[in-house]
């Protein structure tokens, strides 16, 4: 026991023998003698030229070094530079292996970080380039086989203590010559006390951020609370502050503050991480989180909810200094909110309780996303949504015809672009289902629409696109396959007793016909771009109105002005109406690239048949039509308009003829040229008519005549047999 005991002495009285000669060797030795020396060991090992013209100082309790007045140059340009650096650490923590720092004090650092005009970076030529064959990084030792790895949860816990940190005034300049950007970190402070692991301890930091391109500056103030464990595997922090005030450019110079706020954490061991009350605003717009990650693998799994709170955007854009967005509706864009639940299996992003509000429009619905094959499926109801309300004011005439002119002009010289990214549409997993019960678009009035599309390897397929439109319905579905660079395009519609009147005002102010609309489209075309839709289109419209009228025509009176001429009278009735009601019309027309050809139009009028074949030409938006009015019957009670033999079953030619995008009421009117071979053909008709009665005639009357001679000759006789 007494060796022991003797044992223990020698080794305290050898320790205490090394402090005391640390402690003597430093109050003897002054570093600043050894100033030449530490500059030039640094110059020869590296590119820098170290500068130390300020005091170096030292102590022994606490251990500590201070320097003062540093500055480093690379290639004669400052490269950092520093006022104080003040590091001190307690000694006995030192021999207890439980190292506690007293200060750490960084004060006016100045670094500035430049990438040349070939890319470089100067912080890449601090060390000197190896000679040929070296290799700049030291080889490792390997790892006796035997010697346990550490793991991230493994190895001997990290006691460590600090006291205090303080960093103030300390700036980073960044520019590249390249891009011609600069960022620059000025400003920055950071004071942070009992800093222990295991515990939790504050943090405060300041800063600013300015940015050349755009012109922005950040001013910064982030308070918090932050923990670590000793493994250094599990992370909190808590009672976060953070305010950004920002202005320059992107906010049009006015200024803009964004605030986040809330707790977060994060276990590397467990792979979880959550989010509690955390709240991130940006002027008038706030977002509210709550949100849990198990797994930081492929397959996480997410539980949570996610809201923004109801705001202007109008308001948001004005805060932010953007232009405002212009609409016929300067009451929309006004209240805005959005809510969802966060859950799913790991892997898979699922909202649940999904909640859109746009004004006075709500939706409501759920969705997914999985992250193995970034499919997306959504459902989504609303109630009814006015987009009129949402479009651009209409400008007066004047500036339409203006804009309208340019745009034209701009997009014959601007080079056409193709419609889908093909690559984009090849990755698509799409499921979405979405319904609303009232859409008012181009002043048109939808009822229950319902709309399905799905996508799978670039084949795109709209299953169901149906609604209810002015008394009638209309069902559609369309396929893009766009698996190979000439996508394929199939559209298929039936619109079944859709009044045409009231849907034609709405859409373009049109009352020229009405009725009710049954039409069957089957059509398809191949391209990537407009024009090739329109030249690849074919396919087959089928129409048929019943019981309609063409409206700001008369074709009744075109047809008795052609009876009128053949009667060789003149009309009388003075009030013709505007209108011409039909039982029921009916055609086909076959889509040929930008052509429409028709060859089959009928419908049946008042004592009429209408007939009709021509073109529509949908690139130049003519029309080229011939139309006959086939007499059948009694078509007027007017006296001129009388049906006789020589006019019943003649055809009254109609023309049709102009661009209807302007004026579609003006196209139709009578055909006089034509109706010249008519008028030719009838009174051909009525000469040999007239020929033949002729003949008759005067074979009846050279009959009698010889029936009179022999009667005369026949009584002469008699009279002399009888004498």
């Amino acid at each position: 026991m007494k060796a022991l005991r003797y044992f223990l002495i020698a080794i305290v009285a050898l320790v205490i023998l090394a402090v005391a000669a640390v402690a003597i060797a430093m109050a003897v030795i002054n570093p600043n003698d050894f100033k030449p020396q530490i500059e030039q060991a640094v110059e020869q090992q590296t590119n820098l030229d170290l500068q130390l013209n300020g005091d170096i100082g030292w102590s022994f309790i606490p251990l500590g070094l201070e320097l003062n007045d540093v500055e480093a140059q690379l290639d004669g340009n400052r490269l950092v530079a520093l006022d104080q650096l003040i590091a001190q650490v307690d000694f006995w923590s030192l021999i207890g292996m439980s190292p506690r720092v007293n200060t750490f004090v960084l004060s006016g650092l100045d670094a500035n970080l430049v990438v040349d005009k070939q890319g470089v970076g100067n912080w890449t030529r601090i060390m000197p380039e190896p000679a040929a064959g070296e290799s700049r990084q030291p080889e490792q030792p390997a790892q006796p086989a035997d010697q346990p790895q550490e793991t991230a949860g493994g190895g001997t816990p990290l006691n460590f203590n600090v006291e205090s940190v303080e960093v103030s005034n300390a700036r980073v300049h960044y520019s590249d010559e390249q891009s011609g950007q600069s960022v620059t970190l000025d400003n920055f402070t950071l004071n942070a006390s009992n800093i222990t692991l295991g515990g939790s301890f504050p943090m405060d930091i300041g800063f600013q951020v300015e940015t050349a391109k755009p012109k922005l500056t950040v001013d910064g103030k982030i308070s918090a609370r932050i923990a670590a464990n000793q493994a250094l595997n599990d992370f909190a922090l808590s009672g976060l502050d953070a305010v950004f005030d920002m202005k320059g450019e992107p906010f049009g110079g006015k200024s803009v503050t964004a605030k986040l706020s809330g707790s977060a954490a994060a276990n590397l061991e467990k792979e979880t991480a959550s989010l509690s009350d955390f709240s991130a605003s940006l002027a008038n717009l706030t977002l509210d989180a709550n949100l849990q990650v198990q797994g930081f693998g492929d397959k996480p799994a997410l539980k949570g909810n996610v809201a923004v709170k109801e705001f202007s955007l109008r308001k948001l854009l004005d805060n932010l200094g953007q232009p405002a967005i212009e609409t016929s509706d300067p009451d929309v864009l006004q209240a805005i909110a959005f809510s969802t639940d966060i859950g799913g299996s790991p892997g898979q992003i699922a909202l649940n309780n999904l909640s859109l509000k746009l004004d006075d429009t709500s939706f409501k619905g759920s969705g997914s996303y999985t992250l193995a094959n970034t499919g997306i499926v959504f459902n989504l109801d609303g109630d009814k949504l006015n987009a009129d309300r949402y479009l651009p004011p209409k400008s007066e005439e004047g500036q339409a015809a203006a804009s309208e002119q340019s745009g034209s002009q701009t997009a014959s010289a601007a080079p056409e672009s193709d419609l889908l990214p093909l690559d984009t549409m090849r990755s698509l997993r799409l499921d979405v289902n979405f319904g609303l019960g009232q859409l008012v678009v181009s002043n048109l009035t939808i009822n229950q629409i319902k709309a399905s599309t799905t996508a799978r390897n670039g084949l795109v397929k709209v299953d169901e696109f149906s609604g209810k439109l002015y008394d009638g319905s209309f069902n559609a579905n369309a396929t893009i396959d766009a698996r190979k660079d000439n996508p394929a395009w199939a559209f298929n519609s039936d619109v079944s007793n859709v009044q045409t009147l009231p849907l034609l005002t709405d859409l373009a102010e049109v009352d020229m016909l009405s009725g009710g609309a049954n039409i069957k489209i089957n059509a398809t075309s191949r391209g990537n771009r407009v024009s090739a839709l329109r030249e690849n289109a074919d396919g087959q419209i089928t129409f048929n109105l019943a019981k309609g009228e063409f409206r700001k025509m008369n074709l009744t009176h075109m047809a008795c002005e052609g009876i009128a001429l053949v009667n060789q009278e003149k009309l009388t009735t003075t009030d013709w109406g505007s209108t011409t009601p039909f039982n029921d019309m009916s055609g086909t027309l076959k889509i040929n690239g930008n052509t429409l050809n028709n060859t089959s139009l009928v419908a049946a009028l008042a004592g009429m048949k209408l007939e009709g074949n021509g073109t529509v030409d949908l690139k130049q938006t003519k029309l080229d039509y011939e139309a006959g009015l086939r007499i059948v019957g009694e078509v007027h009670r007017d006296p001129a308009c009388r049906v006789t033999k020589y006019v019943e079953n003649v055809v009254i030619p109609v023309e049709c003829r102009g661009n209807f995008s302007e004026n579609p009421g003006s196209l139709c009117s009578f055909d006089g040229s034509r109706f010249r071979d008519t008028l030719k053909t009838i009174a051909e008709n009525a000469a040999k008519a007239k020929v033949k009665k002729e003949v008759d005639k005067a074979k009846t009357k050279a009959e009698d005549k010889v029936k009179e001679k022999i009667q005369e000759e026949l009584g002469d006789k008699l009279k002399g047999l009888f004498k």
